[in-house]
């Protein structure tokens, strides 16, 4: 086998074209296959050149060919470390994407609805309602029926059909009540009667209503919530506690 200088550029000529057109792919099959290439071809010219200098013997052409041989092993060295720079990227590559979906998946995960019993029923919640009905309750349970009033009125406009949303409405009638303002907890207290006639909280929210009423002096109004509640809540701890009521009256 004969190689003349100008046939052994350009085949090194033609085995750095894969490298620039792969460099940018590191994270698929193009990018391996662009090194396997890469290697296949530093092997080939290695081979080259051991052929070269084998049967090359001509003392007249052994500076020429020794030049050659130089030339062969720093483009052979480069295409070496062009090939470690590749990998090099490619596993970065692979990891920055890992770990992006590994935070991805995190982060879904915390947006996903999850399941929870809410007055003896199971129902579907997302993360943001939670936090904002946990956020709202704790202010509530730490005294603070202002903060705890806002919060859960900002709750009820946001989350009406949330599986939380009697409740909130029924809490916020609360926390109206342990300030002192009796009209605006009515007024709390005879919406979930209204909206969620069915829902437990109700028979506790005409109880309520009757306190106030009686609070405000309106012992009428405050006997017929009593009746009401016992006529359409009866065998509820409510309706016991409505009975009692009356015949104190």
């Amino acid at each position: 086998m004969k190689f003349t200088k100008s046939a052994l550029m350009a085949a090194l000529f033609a085995a750095t074209l894969p490298l620039t057109a792969s460099a940018g792919l590191f994270d698929d099959d193009e990018a391996r296959k662009a090194i396997m290439d890469l290697k296949s071809k530093v092997a080939k010219l290695e081979a080259d050149l051991k052929n070269l200098i084998d049967t090359k013997t001509d003392k007249s052409t052994t500076l020429d060919m020794i030049a050659q041989q130089d030339q062969l092993r720093e483009e052979v060295a480069r295409l070496r470390g062009q090939t470690e720079i590749l990998l090099n990227e490619i596993q970065i590559a692979q990891k920055r994407q890992k770990d992006y979906y590994t935070d991805l998946d995190a982060r879904l995960k915390k947006l996903e609805p999850r399941q929870v019993t809410i007055d003896g029923q199971t129902s579907s919640v997302n993360m943001d309602e939670q936090n904002a009905y946990d956020n709202a309750m704790g202010q509530f349970k730490s005294g603070d029926y202002k903060g705890a009033a806002n919060a859960l009125g900002d709750f009820v406009k946001r989350f009406g059909a949330s599986a939380y949303a009697p409740n909130a409405q029924y809490w916020l009638g609360n926390a109206y009540y342990a300030q002192g303002d009796c009209k605006n907890a009515i007024t709390a207290q005879q919406v979930v009667v209204k909206t969620w006639p069915d829902n437990p909280k109700a028979a506790d929210a005409l109880l309520n209503i009757a306190s106030c009423q009686t609070e405000l002096k309106a012992t009428a109004n405050a006997k017929k919530t009593l009746q009401e509640l016992i006529k359409n809540y009866p065998g509820t701890p409510a309706a016991a506690t409505a009975k009692d009521r009356l015949k104190a009256k």
